[in-house]
């Protein structure tokens, strides 16, 4: 098992009666809950007697499956309705930690279904390897191009898989399976194809009447597909900061993808070579950069605090901005290249100055090595990015 940033954190949730660990197939959640909780009985929900079961008498799913530490219900997804009489359990019997959830769909973002387990759960997110898990684990690629097109999918790391060859029958198995147990979806090669448009659309605010159009869907079905995608773990979309500093502001959130390996795939990109030299390439760098400060939130238990800013006119544009204790702003700037050049910093020392703040508490992100502090901002190279969430976020226990 490699190491998890997750290990960390989990000792206060085990509080809870229940623990639900969320994330994209393939993740790690099945092997962190196996080991986190050896004597935890597994049950797997993919399994069709135990989903039926499940479904049917979840009275007797339970019952059966009681034991004196607890269960590990796999691809808890499949058997939503066990909520209602896990929440009875809970309330009962008071165990600490007795159950332990594990779902490759945001089956929480259903309001109905939290509402069920209000106060009885803690709630984490287990994503594809950070920067951080990656350096821990001595797996870091030798380069960005490198880096980007394999992702941080467990899988490639522990068969030293073929990147394309597993993405490929990733998205297939997505599609066939996680997509119509989501939702009714009749054409699947229009979502395929709607997929890849996201793919080619990474960094972009999002604009549903464009996606519709070029998919030939309507905008409802365009923005449920999106609802989809984000449910299952494939994109999130982040949105704008709104402390407008005298300025009128975008209002749409930009689109990206949880794991760039996987955008590769969909934009064809066969190796790191053919990533060096594609159009999409400073795209997918601020996406392997913005999605793994948003993987070190969820590694560290926090809700992500992680925004853009962008004037209406677009002429001014922070690529992601952190947000601390609701007062601390640290804006970041993320290059692909790997030399420095002086207009770098333009757009961070023109937010510092509107927004009134210390330019040094900015930070360029680039595709090289260096770390330097400047008066214009710190300078950070790609791979010394894994801890910087947790850095700022300790700036307020020190003040």
């Amino acid at each position: 098992m490699f190491a998890r940033d997750f290990s960390k954190i989990i000792q206060p949730y085990t509080k809870f009666p229940a623990i639900a660990i969320l994330g994209p197939r393939q993740s790690g959640k099945t092997t962190f809950a196996r080991m986190t909780f050896p004597q935890h009985k597994y049950v797997l929900l993919e399994d069709l007697d135990n989903r039926e079961l499940a479904r049917t008498d979840p009275r007797k799913f339970l019952r059966t499956h009681e034991n004196e530490y607890g269960i590990i219900i796999d691809e808890f997804q499949y058997a939503p309705d066990l909520l209602s009489y896990i929440q009875i359990e809970a309330d009962e019997k008071k165990r600490q930690g007795y159950f332990i959830l594990t779902g490759s769909q945001n089956f929480l973002m259903n309001a109905a279904i939290t509402q069920s387990l209000a106060g009885r759960v803690g709630i984490l997110t287990l994503l594809p390897f950070s920067l951080h898990e990656l350096t821990v684990n001595n797996i870091v690629p030798r380069d960005s191009d490198e880096a980007m097109f394999k992702g941080g999918y467990p899988g490639l790391y522990v068969a030293q898989s073929n990147p394309r060859t597993l993405y490929l029958s990733y998205i297939q198995t997505y599609i066939e399976r996680d997509v119509r147990q989501l939702m009714d979806v009749g054409d699947l090669g229009a979502f395929q194809k709607f997929l890849q448009l996201c793919a080619g659309r990474i960094g972009q605010q999002l604009n549903l009447s464009d996606l519709a159009a070029v998919c030939g869907i309507s905008v409802t079905t365009a923005r449920r597909w999106i609802a989809i995608l984000e449910a299952s773990y494939i994109i999130f979309l982040l949105q704008p900061h709104f402390n407008n500093f005298n300025k009128r502001l975008t209002k749409a959130p930009k689109l990206y993808f949880y794991d760039t390996g996987l955008a590769c795939a969909l934009l064809n990109i066969a190796s790191p070579s053919a990533l060096t030299l594609n159009s999409f390439r400073g795209s997918l760098f601020e996406c392997f950069i913005i999605a793994d400060l948003y993987k070190q939130f969820c590694n560290l238990g926090d809700r992500p605090s992680l925004y853009y800013w962008r004037d209406l006119n677009g002429r001014l544009e922070v690529d992601a901005i952190i947000e601390v204790a609701s007062q601390y702003l640290y804006p970041i700037e993320i290059k692909s290249g790997e030399t420095i050049a002086s207009d770098f910093f333009n757009n961070l020392v023109a937010w510092s100055e509107l927004a009134k703040k210390n330019p040094e508490d900015g930070y360029l992100i680039y595709g090289g090595d260096l770390v330097q502090e400047r008066s214009k901002g710190t300078v950070l190279g790609w791979k010394s990015v894994g801890q910087l969430v947790d850095k700022l976020l300790q700036v307020p226990q020190a003040q």
